[in-house]
């Protein structure tokens, strides 16, 4: 079976999130979120783009009511053993089907924490999900309740992050290699890909975002692939992901040779990382790492070009994306913790001339301090 971890982590984590249902006084969990489905359980899929739940109940029971493509998937990757099939049909409602199970399971009239905030609950099904349970159960939002719990890492996702930091590094080692002039932005996005899976590493939760020109400005993945020119610029976030892990990077590379004013953003960013670091240590809140961050940012005049984020937790995610929660932005308290893993990011986007300076690595909160689990250098590199 394609199981990551041990049947007594997946007994200590399914113990952590009961004793939460029970302290807020919950009868069950209604789990939507593939990330918290694979963190309780191993179940392993895409198909959550469909109406998918699984049920956790304050006594223990896990049920999965899932799409018949995702049956033998979810006996082959998970210890579920109670596996529901609901059958596609002309104006099917699986909210119905997830209610009789609900109710052979004892939890009529209960008190239910539903994760609303879902990539797999669309706002459509989650219209379905109300109506069919109104009046047959109480639902509360508690979309967080097991994304807390995911914040701090056991050894064993430790091993599966740093093995994912590695293999980020493999790609930069690609992007150094062929990011020069005259070479295609599909050739630079195929070799660092490569890397991570040729280094035994999986598809990451989003697309590497990667850009040359005028698009290295962008923050987002976009269909466009340029030919390097003589003097260019080309920024690449990318992440290495091992059992769906991330260990996420980022970087601009100016091409040809760097101007004065690339310099000098780059010695922002590099000052900005090396002070965030510095915030990074259990016992701060998420918000102060964001506060060095946009002091020294806005102080050498680059409010206008800086973001209003920092970065964010980085673990176990499936598409879209591979940001986890919670996101390093202003005033967020949450307080900072050993075992927690975070991307950091310092972006500068400057329209008025057309350039970008990124740099961005992942960090790993240790007893007093922490670690960068990149070992590439920070430098300045120009192809």
């Amino acid at each position: 079976m394609a199981i990551h971890f041990s049947k007594e982590e997946f007994q200590e984590r399914k113990s952590k999130i009961i004793k939460e249902i029970k302290k807020n006084n919950l009868d069950g969990l209604l789990i939507f979120k593939q990330e918290s489905m694979y963190w309780l359980t191993g179940y392993d899929t895409f198909g959550f783009v469909y109406f998918q739940c699984l049920i956790l109940t304050s006594e223990g029971d896990l049920v999965l009511l899932t799409r018949a493509p995702d049956l033998r998937q979810a006996q082959n990757t998970s210890i579920i053993k109670d596996i529901r099939i609901w059958v596609d049909k002309d104006q099917s409602n699986p909210a119905n089907e997830l209610k009789k199970i609900l109710s052979e399971v004892g939890l009529e009239k209960s008190n239910l924490g539903v994760e609303y905030e879902s990539y797999g609950l669309t706002g459509r099904n989650a219209i379905k999900l109300n109506n069919a349970l109104k009046n047959f159960a109480t639902l509360h939002d508690k979309s967080e309740l097991i994304s807390n719990l995911r914040l701090i890492k056991s050894p064993s996702e430790i091993i599966y992050v740093k093995k994912a930091a590695e293999l980020a590094d493999r790609a930069m080692e690609a992007a150094w290699k062929y990011a020069h002039a005259g070479v295609s932005e599909s050739k630079i996005l195929a070799e660092m890909q490569g890397a991570v899976f040729n280094g035994g590493g999986d598809y990451p939760a989003n697309n590497f975002i990667i850009g040359s020109g005028k698009n290295a400005l962008l923050c987002r993945y976009q269909s466009e692939k340029r030919i390097l020119d003589k003097i260019d610029q080309i920024s690449i976030e990318w992440a290495g992901t091992y059992k769906h892990y991330h260990s996420a990077m980022f970087r601009t590379i100016p091409i040809g040779k760097v101007n004065d004013k690339q310099k000098r953003m780059y010695l922002a960013c590099l000052e900005a990382l090396k002070a965030c670091e510095k915030k990074l240590i259990s016992g701060n809140s998420v918000g102060e790492v964001f506060d060095v961050h946009a002091k020294i940012l806005d102080d050498m005049g680059y409010k206008n070009s800086r973001m209003n984020a920092c970065g964010y937790s980085l673990g176990t995610t499936f598409s879209p994306n591979w940001m986890d929660f919670p996101m390093i932005y202003k005033s967020n308290p949450i307080v900072l913790s050993e075992g927690m893993v975070f991307f950091m990011h310092m972006i500068l986007m400057d329209s008025d001339n057309q350039l970008a300076m990124n740099l961005g690595e992942t960090y790993l909160i240790t007893k007093s301090k922490n670690e960068r689990l990149g070992k590439k250098k920070l430098d300045l590199v120009v192809g």
